[in-house]
């Protein structure tokens, strides 16, 4: 094995990771934000919307995330719509990861007692915020374990995006072995990269939903 590329190479590699970060930090706000909206209307909306997202959430997770990403990418340009390729990776990934995580939310939301939301009411509370004060924080701390693991498995599955050329850890280590022609030393150290990075995400999401939602995450 040959390394003499590597510190060359140090900041294609940074630049990469950091673009990796970028997207799953904006995939996790918007995904959560769009998780905790479906699972609140597929318990509590009308008849229609409940539908609809019960559909969305179907079509999204029995299809593949890369034909997610090509119809995004390449399918909607048809209709008008052109979307430069880290929007498109951000869009596909924000859309996936809530098809998911809508369930965990759910089974969140399903977790806290009935009669909790009852007594809440009964006190003068209207039904927004029965949900955001007293619903939602407890189906968060419930959750926050899985929930952690969705988001960590969504920046592994950023790497697909790679072939939209966004310029995120994949891609440049793509670039990176066509230059050097040193494959097997490329991938070992971006999959060192990437264990990093997940290694140091769940570390992160767990330290601060310790200090955000009390001591019962784990």
């Amino acid at each position: 094995m040959a390394f003499a590329w590597l510190p060359g190479a140090a900041g294609d590699i940074a630049r990469g990771a950091a673009t990796t970060i970028l997207l799953i930090a904006v995939t996790t706000l918007a995904g959560t934000f769009l998780s905790i909206l479906g699972a609140a209307g597929r318990r509590n909306g009308a008849a229609l919307l409940r539908r609809a997202i019960a559909w969305y959430v179907e079509i999204v997770r029995n299809t593949p995330f890369l034909v997610q990403l090509f119809f995004i990418f390449f399918g909607l340009p048809s209709l008008g719509i052109r979307l430069d390729p880290i929007l498109a990776a951000m869009l596909a990934m924000t859309l996936n990861m809530a098809a998911y995580t809508i369930e965990i939310v759910g089974a969140g939301l399903d977790a806290v007692p009935r009669g909790q939301t009852e007594a809440a009411l009964a006190l003068g509370l209207r039904p927004r915020q029965v949900f955001i004060k007293i619903v939602l924080p407890q189906a968060l701390k419930v959750i926050y374990p899985a929930l952690t693991s969705q988001i960590v498995i969504m920046m592994l599955e950023s790497a697909v995006v790679s072939q939209i050329a966004v310029r995120e850890l994949t891609y440049e280590a793509d670039m990176l072995q066509a230059r050097t022609f040193r494959s097997f030393e490329t991938y070992l150290v971006v999959t060192l990269v990437y264990l990093g990075l997940s290694i140091g995400l769940r570390r992160l999401l767990v330290g601060g939903g310790r200090r955000v939602l009390g001591a019962g995450v784990s």
